[in-house]
């Protein structure tokens, strides 16, 4: 299946996945269901420009897209040098066939792309163990893990924290 940088015109498709991520895996997203619903169109559209230091990818089954990953730089000047790995997410009729990999080693050849860009880190669900057992195949390391880290739905969740070290 393809995958590419997704871009304002995605907006609509990238909303109602996403939506869907939150409702189907709701321990996997720092945002909930209940607070993105609300927001319009313009602010999804809004992640999809196109920047130099921050990117959506996609995959997509024929016209329907069926898996998303974010990657940005974090803003302060003195974390200027980290990345984070966020949203990311494949509908549950794309699992299997390796798109979560994919996606996430094309997030990876973006952030090498970054000039300064020497690290990305993530947060990550404990209990969701292939998600946790992907990015360790990637190279990513546990670095943290913080008890009671998320609570969804007054279910207390363990966060991972990880790096990957690009340089």
């Amino acid at each position: 299946m393809p995958i590419r940088r997704l871009d304002p015109a995605d907006a609509p498709a990238f909303q109602a996945l996403r939506l869907a991520g939150l409702l189907d895996t709701p321990a996997a997203f720092g945002r909930n269901y209940e607070e993105e619903k609300v927001l319009p169109l313009s602010a999804f559209a809004e992640r999809l420009v196109q920047r130099e230091d921050a990117a959506v990818f996609g995959a997509f089954d024929g016209d329907a897209l069926v898996g998303i990953v974010g990657l940005r730089r974090e803003e302060a000047l003195n974390y200027f040098h980290k990345g984070t790995l966020w949203g990311m997410y494949v509908a549950p009729a794309a699992r299997g066939a390796g798109l979560a990999r994919e996606l996430v080693q094309a997030a990876l050849a973006f952030a090498r792309g970054v000039p300064g860009l020497a690290k990305v880190n993530l947060h990550a669900d404990a209990a969701n163990v292939p998600a946790v057992a992907l990015y360790e195949s990637l190279g990513f390391v546990v670095f943290a893990r913080e008890a009671d880290g998320m609570r969804v739905n007054d279910r207390r969740t363990d966060e991972l924290q990880m790096t990957l070290r690009l340089a």
